[in-house]
């Protein structure tokens, strides 16, 4: 079990490495099935699905995307056939990993096939532009694992062998030791930070958990947020505590800590009861090894260490993060309880606390109040984000929609 690897590329162009992988996960004892995504040449030598096979599933032809003279829309073509016939043969169960090869083409195409995937498919990108800063977030699969393809644009070398021979030990390896998800308890997913600045999870896991309920925690610090957002799509979660929005404000204010355009709309769009509320909604999380932007040169910061500074966000920009999240939370088509703790977000925000500034949070709080649409329950609590008062009224909510079947019961098991 665990021994069948997918190896997809463009075998036109790189069948010497594509067959050097092969040959490396094979000696360790690995299956491997091909699968070529090339548009105008030929593999030396049959794949198990063809060029042709996989722009079947696109609904087109090799002949049609060739007529179209433009390699940008060729290549999405190729995309989009490829994440449907791999999704449909990991349905089918064909093969237990996939690892997809390519410079900046085949690692668009690698993004969509990937991302058609569930989580717990090992899924290797092997890569000219590993971890650049051209694969925006959004794009990534929660699981994702890249390795930099060095020295590899043309042929082989003892350089471009030692990634490939790594991410092809690394697939091979994550498929026969990979423990999937189970789902035999519900799940709930829930953002946060570390405990020394919010510490709601500490007492709502285990509750939850005393429920019947599995809870995944999510580092709301861009790529987490990213995996919350995919899995929410997919509709893994029971129900969602999204207590840590400050992804939103991220994005809204330029940086690059990102988790795509679509945070906090993932989980609405599926239906999924959600609790929302202020976790470090203050804060804009900054690069920390780059210089802060002019326009907050002067703004209070907190340099939380040598990759992450963050600045405290304005009266004025809390209201417009305020308008944007009830924008987004507009659109749920499931239930949606907002609680908003009016003395504060985050440990550092008390009364009193270094990041602390009553009058930006007031203006936070009466633009929540007047931007709320109908569809989203506002309450209002007299207590800080770490106060009992907090968790208890979000399990107060959790416990109502359970009780009125708007989530589904836990596990007898827990």
């Amino acid at each position: 079990m665990g021994n069948r690897i997918l190896i997809v590329g463009t075998y036109d162009t790189k069948d010497d490495e594509l067959t050097y992988i092969a040959s490396v996960i094979r000696q360790q004892g690995g299956e491997v099935l091909t699968m070529d995504v090339s548009v105008l040449g030929n593999p030396a030598r049959p794949t198990d699905w063809s060029k042709h096979d996989v722009v079947a599933e696109a609904g087109t032809t090799i002949d049609a995307i060739i007529a179209a003279e433009d390699e940008n829309t060729a290549m999405q073509a190729m995309a989009r056939g490829s994440a449907a016939l791999a999704a449909r043969l990991y349905r089918e169960g064909r093969f237990d990993g996939v690892l997809v090869l390519g410079g900046s083409m085949g690692t668009d195409l690698a993004l969509d096939l990937c991302a058609a995937l569930p989580l717990g498919v090992p899924k290797y990108i092997v890569s000219t532009v590993s971890f650049s800063p051209m694969i925006p977030p959004e794009r990534l699969a929660a699981d994702t694992q890249m390795i930099l393809w060095a020295g590899g644009l043309y042929g082989l070398n003892s350089v471009c062998k030692a990634s490939l021979s790594q991410a092809a030990g690394a697939v091979l390896g994550a498929a026969r030791a990979v423990e999937p998800p189970d789902h035999k308890k519900p799940l709930i997913g829930m953002t946060s930070f570390g405990k020394t600045v919010l510490r709601y999870m500490t007492t709502l896991k285990p509750a939850l958990e005393a429920r019947g309920y599995e809870v995944a925690v999510f580092h709301a610090t861009g790529m987490g947020g990213r995996a919350f957002e995919s899995l929410a799509a997919e509709g893994a979660f029971a129900a969602v505590m999204d207590f840590a929005p400050q992804e939103v404000g991220n994005h809204l204010f330029g940086s690059a800590i990102s988790a795509g355009a679509d945070r906090m709309e993932n989980a609405g769009r599926a239906g999924i009861p959600q609790i929302v509320s202020i976790g470090c909604y203050d804060l804009i999380d900054f690069v920390g090894w780059h210089p802060l932007p002019k326009a907050f040169k002067d703004t209070p910061a907190h340099a939380h260490n040598r990759l992450l500074t963050s600045v405290v966000q304005t009266a004025e920009q809390r209201r417009a993060l305020a308008r944007v999240m009830c924008e987004k939370l507009g659109k749920a088509t499931g239930p949606v309880v907002f609680l908003l703790p009016t003395q504060g977000g985050n440990e550092w925000d008390r009364e009193g606390g270094p990041l602390a500034d009553p009058a930006a949070l007031a203006a936070f709080v009466d633009e929540m109040e007047q931007s709320c649409p109908p569809n989203v329950t506002l309450v209002r609590l007299d207590a800080h984000i770490n106060d009992p008062a907090f968790h208890d009224a979000a399990l107060q909510v959790f416990d109502d929609w359970c009780a009125a079947g708007l989530i589904g019961p836990g596990s007898s098991s827990g």
